[in-house]
């Protein structure tokens, strides 16, 4: 079947399109460098032209809070509209792993909108919840970098590879619509400043890292259980440690 992917060249999208090319999919990367645009809806009626389903694993290129939440309720207002009028069959869109309880940050506010606008748009969807990706390890740090030193809450998460995050898109892809939420999660629920540790050791960065009770995630307060999967969420087997050794050799 044809798979649109919006954010198809993106990290976990470049990742779907070729799991989904390789299992026989027509898979289409959709993003501005291809000339498909969410925003202003350009190229948008052209590429869902005959597709089955739409993947949209897109982000904001701008975190600012004015700026995050016009980017994921115009690009995701505009998708919606011209999935309806293609005749797509199944929405699938990735998420945050508790983004219902992360609202007073303005990214999570924002991807709030976005699945809330997907659940009432009348269209069948599956929302993929995934918690933070190995990938982002450093800049999370950086996200947390107060006067040059690393400040994090005494929060645990269960971060994963980012194949892994993508494997599980696919999954939703190709099934059947939930009309629902699965989460998906990492295989060891970490406090905040080891794996943070372990990633600014590896290259090389002095920088000390804190856990600070008063320190938030992404701008909103956490306790220890806030960014964690629940106990339904399919977990994968790749652990943090493993994957860091495998990209330094």
């Amino acid at each position: 079947m044809k798979v649109v992917v919006i954010g198809g060249t993106g990290l976990i999208g470049s990742k779907v399109v070729s799991r989904l090319r390789a299992e026989g999919h027509e898979a289409v990367p959709a993003a501005p460098d291809t000339g498909v645009n969410t925003l202003t809806g350009e190229g948008l009626a052209e590429v869902l032209d005959g597709a089955s389903v739409v993947v949209d694993v897109s982000n904001s290129p701008s975190f600012a809070d004015d700026a995050v939440m016009e980017f994921f309720r115009t690009s995701t207002t505009n998708l919606l509209k011209a999935e309806s009028d293609a005749g797509v069959a199944h929405h699938v869109a990735l998420s945050v792993v508790g983004t219902d309880r992360l609202q007073e940050s303005g990214y999570f506010r924002a991807k709030q909108v976005q699945e809330d606008l997907i659940r009432d748009s009348g269209l069948p969807y599956s929302i993929v919840h995934a918690t933070q990706f190995f990938e982002f390890m450093k800049g999370l740090a950086d996200l947390s970098t107060v006067d040059g030193t690393v400040r994090v809450p005494p929060a645990k998460f269960q971060p994963m590879a980012s194949d892994d995050v993508a494997a599980a898109v696919c999954r939703a892809a190709v099934a059947q619509p939930l009309d629902g939420m699965v989460e998906v999660g990492g295989p060891e629920a970490l406090f905040l400043a080891e794996p943070l540790r372990t990633a600014l050791s590896a290259a090389g960065d002095p920088r000390e890292i804190v856990t600070d009770p008063e320190a938030g995630y992404s701008g909103a307060p956490v306790d220890e259980s806030t960014l964690l999967p629940g106990p339904d969420a399919e977990l994968a087997t790749t652990r943090y440690e493993d994957w860091l050794a495998a990209q330094q050799q």
